[in-house]
């Protein structure tokens, strides 16, 4: 049960989400489009948005949806423009668009590498360079970028890990160079999350990864979907440059699973 006074002041901002059709994206949609955000969707699964944009408005949301790479900058670029003219202003930035990537390092081609790294870390500069000039613009901004715990490291994912890493290095010198221009840029480190891609995992790997949790439970999208809105909303003003961890503990070992 979350408290809604902490949540305050969320009605009316106007919210991007990348990676937002499904997963752990669309969760975050909608606990935002909950809270009265304008919320857009960016994906590159056309049929996903469809569902999702189908699925909050029949909510009552206002949401709006583009398919976008992003990994592009010139789709990022026109859907940013797209949106500031729709809402007039772009408030808060959820960078949740992701892959996955486990290869041992000897194993893995530099095409591979090289894929996870765009994906997970290029897109999230090329996706803040494209908001930034209009949060500077006027004088406020949130910026919300997922990493993952795995950042701190695991075995087989070199690259996963890299690229969740650099998300925090990131974070932390976008909050640096933009709090005095009143936008604040943040990190959330989800560790194991329901997710349809867990869901494919056999029971006896999923039981495995329960067990690795020192809370005992898989992470749910709405728990992410909870740090979210705190560091979307004002009572997070103050607050730049951090990590938040959201893994049920699992960042307190050094156990990989």
């Amino acid at each position: 049960m979350t408290d809604e006074a902490t949540f305050a002041g969320l009605a009316g901002l106007s919210v991007i989400v990348t990676g937002g059709a499904k997963g752990i994206g669309l969760g975050i949609a909608r606990s935002l489009a909950g809270a009265g955000c304008r919320v857009t969707l960016w994906d590159i699964d056309e049929g996903a948005l469809q569902g999702a944009v189908a699925e909050l408005s029949a909510g009552g949301a206002e949401v709006s949806a583009r398919r976008v790479s992003v990994t592009s900058t010139e789709e990022v670029q026109a859907a940013a423009a797209e949106s500031l003219e729709r809402h007039g202003r772009i408030d808060v930035l959820v960078n949740n668009a992701g892959v996955g990537g486990d290869k041992l390092v000897t194993k893995m081609e530099l095409d591979f590498w090289q894929r996870v790294i765009e994906t997970n870390l290029t897109s999230q500069f090329i996706c803040c360079k494209a908001v930034l000039p209009t949060m500077v613009e006027q004088k406020f901004g949130r910026i919300i970028n997922l990493s993952s715990r795995a950042w701190l490291g695991n075995r087989g994912q070199a690259s996963y890990s890299a690229s969740k890493g650099g998300v925090v290095s990131l974070t932390r010198s976008l909050a640096l160079e933009f709090a005095r221009s009143g936008i604040t840029a943040n990190a959330i480190a989800p560790g194991i999350v329901e997710t349809p891609l867990f869901g494919t995992l056999t029971p006896e790997v999923q039981d495995g990864l329960k067990r690795s949790v020192p809370m005992q439970r898989i992470g749910e999208a709405e728990d992410v979907a909870n740090a979210v809105r705190f560091f979307a909303s004002p009572a997070s003003g103050y607050v730049t440059g951090q990590v938040l961890y959201v893994c049920g503990g699992r960042s307190l070992s050094s156990a990989s699973v």
